[in-house]
């Protein structure tokens, strides 16, 4: 699952509808394994409103390990394609915020749209070089490192991974993933929490590199008891007890390792961060009018404020004004844009969507769904320049009116 709890049933009930049934894993009640998949669950309308999200049951080991606490902020070093991000935005809840950096700028991209599409409000994106991040030394609570890495553990998927990643071509990514530990290192707070994790089975990339941490960055092994339905494989390097290799083939999932880190000190040592200057602008009055009159309620999103850039309005958490420095280049999470005075709130930001005053068109037919996304038109439930589409009763996304009609506008 890639939403809030409360949309959850709204998750289920698109699902059910569209003929998938699945199974719970016990490490989580945000995993889900299907068992009738009548299409490609990528295809199914849970998927294309950002519900859900399809990804090997491994890879939502990281962000639930780290474990950060609700209000937290959180950074994901190297995050695209953004699964693991998203479901940190979830764990560290509405008052929390997720940093996430991807440096290869169409990988940036991916991580964009899937942020967007699994409406993780509470996160922005940055493109830089993980090890050379301009971020405040001691400012991060929480921090995700999954570095790129051999992929030895996805072999059953990905048979060539052997030839392409033969041992002796594995150095270049082990010297990157001690610059990227040592960055990370020095941006945890003391007291700080890190996960390092990856897809690999090669221990110079795994035990080596967590012996790397205790021996040469001072951090301090938390070790992780191996959670329910998962299968560990023996470390073989002493000293390294506490990390957790997974088992595919006992756990029906790709091979993964994980470790996770604590910084000595005290969190009240670490130097603040001085507020930065926002990128953009704030919204003028007859602006914040026009969202208003659009439907947005300010109350509805996390604490932080909307912010104008050209045309385009970001949404800049409170996190994000706190911590991130002026010399670094990021974007907030897009809500809509301007149309000479007009807002036009993207449709798929649940957050935006009215909570009352305006017409829904209330439907439990999928089919109707999906002849809007194929961009037919149904009849208006009502007058105005827009509805809330709604699945049962719970708001899935905005529709425009014209006239009589109702469509879909994903601009």
């Amino acid at each position: 699952m890639a939403c809030l709890p409360q949309e959850a049933d709204l998750a289920d009930e698109l699902l059910r509808a569209q003929g998938y049934s699945w199974a719970s894993e016990p490490f989580s009640p945000l995993a889900r394994r299907v068992v009738d998949e009548p299409v490609p669950l990528g295809s199914s309308l849970a998927a294309s409103f950002g519900l859900i999200y399809i990804q090997d049951k491994s890879s939502m080991l990281p962000p639930l390990l780290l474990n950060p606490t609700p209000g937290q902020p959180v950074l994901d070093m190297c995050a695209s394609p953004g699964g693991k991000t998203s479901l940190l935005g979830l764990l560290a809840g509405r008052e929390g915020f997720v940093l996430g950096n991807e440096p290869n700028r169409s990988r940036l991209e991916t991580l964009r749209r899937n942020l967007h599409r699994m409406n993780s409000v509470c996160s922005a994106t940055c493109c830089e070089s993980g090890e050379k991040m301009p971020l405040v030394s001691e400012s991060w609570p929480a921090i995700l490192l999954d570095p790129p890495c051999s992929g030895w553990g996805t072999v059953d998927k990905n048979p060539g991974v052997m030839t392409i990643w033969r041992e002796e071509k594995t150095e270049p990514l082990v010297r990157l993933q001690r610059e990227l530990l040592a960055h990370a290192a020095d941006l945890l707070v003391p007291g700080g929490v890190l996960m390092y994790s990856t897809c690999t089975t090669n221990p110079r990339e795994n035990e080596e590199q967590a012996r790397y941490a205790m021996d040469e960055l001072g951090l301090v092994l938390d070790p992780i008891t191996p959670p329910e339905g998962f299968g560990a494989d023996p470390t073989s390097i002493p000293g390294t007890e506490g990390v957790f290799r997974v088992d595919g083939q006992a756990s029906g999932s790709q091979g993964f390792f994980l470790s996770r880190f604590i910084k000595p000190g005290n969190p009240d040592d670490a130097v603040r961060p001085e507020t930065a200057e926002l990128p953009g602008r704030a919204l003028s009055s007859a602006e914040q009018q026009a969202c208003a009159e659009a439907g947005v309620q300010a109350e509805t999103l996390p604490p932080g404020l909307m912010m104008r850039f050209k045309d385009n309005v970001f949404f800049v958490h409170d996190h994000a004004r706190a911590l991130l420095p002026a010399a670094l280049r990021w974007q907030g999470y897009l809500l809509g844009k301007f149309t000479g005075p007009r807002f036009r709130p993207h449709p798929r930001v649940r957050a935006l969507l009215p909570t009352s005053g305006a017409p829904v068109l209330d439907t439990s037919e999928v089919a109707e769904i999906e002849r809007l996304l194929s961009g037919q038109s149904l009849p208006a439930p009502g007058k105005g320049k827009f509805a809330v589409l709604a699945f049962k009763g719970a708001p899935l996304a905005r529709l425009t009116i014209k006239g009589a009609r109702v469509l879909w506008s994903d601009r």
